[in-house]
């Protein structure tokens, strides 16, 4: 007469054991914890610098409103952060792999961007001077863009997209003789050169600028272009602009590592499961 067993034979692991690493689980977690409170972080920030601007002005520079790229950048790293926080949470394999696919999608958009930014170095230039221009025409529509052209002009010591006469293609510094505004003719104070002992900024420094010639204007403001400065400054830092390109990309690879890791152990998990229930139903195999 045959012997019934007494229980469920053991598998290859005990009742008890788990493929699922909690270093790895919860390693991933306060990975994605980190990044979701910066986001939200982002997002509040962007929507509180919107909020601050009056309507008519914010809808007039849409396209070059920083506190729009802060909250469009915020929510997108929101969603990624929250799939891979839940996902490591609840080892959901679903969340897991759209936290995955996503990062690798980022990741692959900005190896992209920076490989045909250098192949088509000359679009790019194109590109930057478009950008650059369109700041200059909105310069008195948005204060966040006010600050961010002054702090870029006073930082590379330049002046304007090509040279300190593009300030003619704002409305307010435009130096047509029909122009009524009290700033014709005239250039940020962020243009202006500035000795090292002056505590007072005179912020009407640039006042006329535009109708002097090069040679006499040199002597008050910056007349060369931010374009020109900017590149060279991007050629002199290349070793500088590669390791904050590798820092971004560390995270980003070792989010998708993680990912993929859990990913794999709770698929080993769930096989083992389903072995340990197929023979708790059917002790005699």
């Amino acid at each position: 007469m045959p012997r019934r067993l007494a229980g469920p034979p053991a598998g290859p692991h005990g009742e008890d054991f788990s493929f699922v690493s909690p270093l790895v689980k919860y390693l991933l977690f306060f990975f994605n914890l980190l990044f979701w409170m910066i986001s939200m972080v982002m997002v509040a920030v962007g929507i509180y610098a919107r909020l601050m601007k009056h309507a008519e002005a914010a809808m007039a520079c849409l396209a070059v409103d920083p506190a729009i790229l802060l909250i469009v950048v915020g929510i997108l790293m929101f969603l990624i952060t929250f799939c891979g926080c839940i996902g490591s949470l609840r080892e959901n394999i679903c969340l897991l792999q759209t936290f995955s696919i996503c990062l690798t999608l980022v990741f692959l958009l900005q190896l992209a961007a920076g490989v045909l930014g250098f192949v088509f170095s000359d679009k790019a230039r194109g590109k930057v001077s478009e950008i650059i221009n369109n700041a200059v025409v909105h310069y008195r529509d948005d204060l966040d863009l006010q600050n961010l052209i002054d702090y870029g002009q006073k930082e590379f010591s330049c002046c304007g997209g090509i040279s300190y006469k593009d300030w003619s293609q704002n409305m307010y510094f435009n130096c047509t003789a029909d122009n009524p505004s009290r700033e014709r003719c005239s250039v940020p104070y962020s243009c202006c050169l500035h000795a090292a002992d002056q505590a007072v900024i005179n912020t009407m420094c640039g006042q006329g600028m535009q109708a002097m010639n090069y040679l006499e204007a040199s002597e008050f403001i910056y007349t060369n272009g931010c374009i020109d400065k900017l590149v060279n400054w991007i050629h002199s830092n290349l070793f500088l602009l590669g390791g904050i390109a590798l820092g971004l990309a560390i995270p980003q690879l070792v989010g998708i590592l993680l990912s993929q890791i859990l990913s794999n152990q709770i698929k080993d998990q769930i096989k083992l499961q389903l072995y340990n229930q197929q023979h708790r139903a059917d002790p005699w195999n």
